[in-house]
């Protein structure tokens, strides 16, 4: 699983490479892609909503170039900051929240119970991912392993989106949501079990 956070990060890395340099000569600072990245992503919201499904998936994708581009441009320009990455993580579970809040409106309009429950499933396996890294790292223990972290997560909403398969999403969400807290479970009892923390 230390591969797959390894591969992630290198793939990342690469896609962002090509736009950080005229990124940095814009004087652009990295907070204002966060901003710019929550912002298109409540619009993408809102379209979800009123089923504008295409335009809204492919916000979606934007914004999540976004979201790679902000933390990249702030360790290219050395503009790191902790309050920077509180940011960036609170914006990305608002950003989160958002879009389920979009599709739930959308499933309560239809009338679909198992929609409804699928979207709330899916958003609270979204956060428990979340709060177990920042737990986990607030106890001195690293914890990106597992299958769908973020980025993931983000393009199989997308997808879904695009392609008009939002219950097939959200089903794959729901399944590998969870999948990856049982992961990062077992990684840290493993480690804290081995006398790792």
């Amino acid at each position: 699983m230390s591969n797959l956070a390894e591969l992630r990060g290198n793939l990342a890395s690469r896609i962002a490479r090509p736009t950080l340099k005229i990124l940095s000569r814009t004087g652009l600072k990295p907070d204002v892609l966060t901003f710019l990245g929550l912002a298109i992503n409540i619009g993408a919201a809102y379209l979800v909503a009123v089923h504008r499904f295409l335009p809204a998936g492919i916000l979606i994708l934007l914004a999540g170039l976004l979201d790679l581009l902000d933390g990249a441009l702030a360790r290219f320009t050395k503009q790191t900051t902790q309050f920077g990455a509180i940011l960036d993580s609170t914006t990305d579970r608002i950003s989160e929240a958002a879009l389920f809040c979009g599709l739930l409106v959308w499933y309560m309009s239809t009338g679909s119970d198992l929609g409804i429950v699928l979207v709330f499933a899916a958003l609270i396996g979204s956060f428990l991912i979340s709060y177990i890294r920042a737990r986990a790292e607030a106890l001195g223990l690293e914890c990106q392993v597992g299958l769908f972290t973020r980025a993931e997560r983000v393009i199989v909403l997308a997808a879904g989106l695009i392609l008009d398969q939002v219950f097939i999403a959200l089903c794959i969400l729901v399944v590998f949501v969870y999948v990856t807290v049982a992961q990062r479970l077992l990684y840290l009892w493993r480690k804290t079990k081995d006398g790792g923390g």
